[in-house]
């Protein structure tokens, strides 16, 4: 985790995500990069092009001071932190900015969301989450450490999530933690019995690593929801972290298909990463 991306709102919870990001980079001897996405909505486009200009040069000059003074902690001394400002709020923007610094991690605070404010609006780090090729790593709360000791990975065992699958485990064993990777069984038509999950695992293990070496690692839940089964498993075990492999739904899919790891980032307080397929 030599280079971490922190989207800054000068909310408490984005100062978590930058003191989460201080972590890892003072472990790695990395670069935080700060980014701040400024709103120019407020500039009318029934004003002349001239005053256009000069709100827009006055609202930047007052978000670099704003910037300046929400970066100037004691926690970050010593610390290699570039600071960027941009003009929109394009969450894209933030995946292309990680691929342009050659990124390892985006790190953002949340306070989640609920009700039809998350059914019709969301939240910003759930539109990142949906845009990032990055792993992005959700904090709620403050972190103190990254002494992780128990990480819930939890994996539909699909083929096509192989690849993310190989990439997440990668991450993770950086961490030193027990590893439980989570299946959950759902009372659908897609329900399984324990020797259906236990052959799934075992194909999925040996087609992902050449073995099964992992096979103990391997929990199976059942739940009405995946989400559900996820934060009671997590809860349980006394998870530290919980990993999400995730289809970064956008549009119609989205709305009619959710995302599972939007739905435990909104509603868990445990920090969350999410890996994209």
């Amino acid at each position: 985790m030599k280079k971490i991306i922190v989207p800054i709102d000068f909310s408490k919870h984005s100062e978590y995500a930058l003191k989460t990001a201080a972590l890892f980079a003072k472990k790695s001897k990395g670069t935080v990069y700060a980014l701040h996405m400024l709103d120019l909505q407020e500039i009318s486009l029934s004003e002349s092009s001239s005053y256009q200009h000069e709100k827009a040069v006055f609202f930047l000059k007052m978000a670099e001071k704003k910037f300046k003074d929400f970066l100037n902690k004691e926690y970050l001394q010593g610390l290699k932190v570039v600071p960027i400002i941009k003009h929109y709020k394009v969450f894209s923007e933030i995946n292309a900015i990680a691929e342009e610094v050659k990124a390892d991690l985006i790190v953002m605070g949340s306070h989640g969301v609920s009700g039809l404010k998350e059914f019709f609006i969301g939240s910003n780090t759930e539109k990142v989450v949906r845009y990032s090729n990055l792993p992005v790593l959700i904090v709620k709360n403050e972190v103190m450490n990254l002494d992780f000791s128990d990480v819930v990975l939890a994996s539909d065992f699909s083929e096509k999530s192989i690849p993310t699958f190989q990439k997440a485990l990668q991450t993770l064993d950086l961490l030193n933690a027990r590893l439980h990777i989570l299946y959950v069984n759902l009372p659908t038509e897609e329900f399984k019995s324990t020797a259906e999950m236990d052959a799934m695992a075992n194909i999925f293990l040996l087609k992902a690593e050449g073995n099964v070496d992992r096979l103990v690692n391997v929990n199976f839940v059942c739940d009405r929801t995946v989400e559900k089964g996820i934060l009671n498993f997590s809860n349980v075990i006394g998870a530290d972290l919980i990993a999400v492999i995730t289809h970064g739904r956008k549009g119609l899919a989205h709305i009619f298909g959710g995302s599972i790891a939007e739905d435990v980032t909104n509603h868990s307080t445990l920090p969350i990463i999410t890996f994209k397929i």
